[in-house]
């Protein structure tokens, strides 16, 4: 194979593509709505409170109402001496939005009956918030009827709540603090990117193939060059245009959201407004949640996550990342391109394209559930089988793997990829200049041994 002409055929792949009035659309408007997702999303979380509810309450129980102080979201009126069923059709008129009803104290289950009357349901946060409350009442209540002095306080003296910190251990005896979740999550992102990635950038390289056998082009085009040096050409081709708008959709995404938060001002959903949302969601005091949250974040939380992220090898894991990539988009994307040979129109690729999406599925699926058990046995040998491996290995690395079963991994998926690459190309030599004729597997076969 004449690499000067493969990589004319690259450049030429390259240029075309990123010349097209598509690629160019495509590039500025996939950031536009991921940013504009992304805002949506922060303005919405913004602007989720409610206007203020003004609720009436007939409390039988007489432990209910002291619990029932007023939110930003909702407003209690106690009512003494008015009929129920009076309230309840007449709503408006009084000028209520609801009424809620508690029932007498049960002595003997220690509980009281509550309901909530309105003319159109209320949002869940509300509910939520009011059933909490009812809920504290209650369970006041039940300490209480103990008769035990200080039993509130005990109770929560033993609450627990202990922590489990991980760390990992060298053979030096250095220790690293861990966090199962930061790598858990780290091992679904970096297995479903490449799933995407290799999905496709494969299925461009099918597309451009039976686009210029479509129209044609080909049989000028093979005059010219050897089959090998054209299917290696746009495959690499491919992968260039592909990576270079993946980079542009992040810089501009980037980009788009930083200034329009800037714009927007989304510091304030870090600040009071976030906390006195959540703290009316759940009807607790904002002050306290604000203690809680500081807490959490200086013992167990954002430091824990930081000092996991940092303890992460990102230079091996992101050229790992690199080389899983290369060689499984390669493995797949020319046995995307023998397929694409074969056929005239994307409708007839649906028989041949099966066997291949099969392993990448499955694949997928085993990823998923490697960041649960990275050492069993269906991951190991998913992250060894070429098929799979570049998507299931890249899922356990956060978890840490031996060398050997990097390297072995490597190595296979290697030989694969270049057995496979041998065999595309002989299929897509012969397939690339058929007409007429729908093929099938038995047919790529019979090309395949063709000399």
């Amino acid at each position: 194979m004449n690499w000067k002409t493969t990589g004319i055929i690259i450049s030429r792949e390259y240029l075309n593509k990123v010349k097209k009035k598509s690629f160019i659309w495509t590039t500025l408007l996939v950031p536009i709505l991921v940013a504009g997702l992304t805002i949506g999303i922060m303005v919405a979380m913004m602007n989720t409170k409610e206007k203020t509810k003004t609720i009436a309450v007939v409390d039988e129980s007489g432990i209910v109402l002291p619990y029932l102080t007023d939110s930003e979201t909702i407003h209690y009126q106690p009512l003494q001496g008015v009929a129920l069923d009076s309230i309840k059709t007449n709503l408006s008129s009084y000028g209520f939005d609801g009424v809620l009803s508690v029932g007498q104290l049960d002595t003997l289950e220690k509980t009281v009956p509550a309901d909530l009357y309105s003319p159109k349901p209320f949002g869940m946060e509300l509910v939520d918030n009011i059933n909490a409350r009812i809920n504290r009442a209650v369970e006041d209540y039940r300490i209480a009827s103990y008769h035990i002095e200080g039993l509130d306080q005990i109770l929560k003296d033993v609450k627990a709540n202990v922590r489990l910190r991980s760390y990992t251990v060298s053979d030096s005896g250095e220790e690293k603090i861990s966090e199962a979740g930061v790598y858990s999550i780290l091992s679904m992102i970096l297995g479903i990117f490449l799933f995407m990635f290799i999905t496709l950038f494969g299925g461009m390289v099918m597309s451009s193939v039976i686009e210029e056998k479509a129209s044609r082009v080909v049989e000028v085009l093979v005059s010219s060059v050897k089959a090998t040096e054209l299917m290696f050409g746009k495959i690499i081709g491919i992968a260039l245009v592909a990576l270079t708008q993946f980079l542009l959709w992040i810089v501009l995404s980037v980009a788009i959201i930083s200034i329009g938060g800037a714009v927007i001002g989304f510091d304030k959903l870090a600040g009071g407004d976030a906390t006195e949302m959540v703290s009316s969601m759940g009807g607790v005091d904002a002050e306290q949640l604000e203690a809680v949250t500081a807490q959490v974040s200086e013992e167990s939380g954002l430091s824990t996550v930081v000092s996991t992220l940092t303890n992460i090898p990102w230079g091996q894991l992101i050229g790992l990342f690199l080389v899983y990539f290369v060689f499984g988009y390669l493995l797949y994307a020319s046995m995307f391109a023998a397929i694409g040979s074969a056929v005239e129109n994307e409708g007839d690729t649906q028989q041949l394209q099966l066997p291949l999406t099969i392993p990448l599925m499955l694949a997928y699926i085993i990823a998923l559930y490697a960041f649960r058990a990275p050492d069993s046995s269906i991951a190991f040998w998913g992250s060894i089988i070429p098929f799979t491996s570049p998507i299931v290995m890249i899922s356990r690395l956060p978890f840490g793997v031996p060398a050997w079963e990097i390297i072995l991994s490597i190595v296979l998926l290697v030989l694969t990829f270049v057995l496979f690459a041998w065999a595309s190309a002989k299929i897509y030599k012969v397939g690339i200049l058929m007409f007429g004729k729908k093929s099938t597997w038995k047919d790529l076969w019979k090309w395949f041994k063709q000399k």
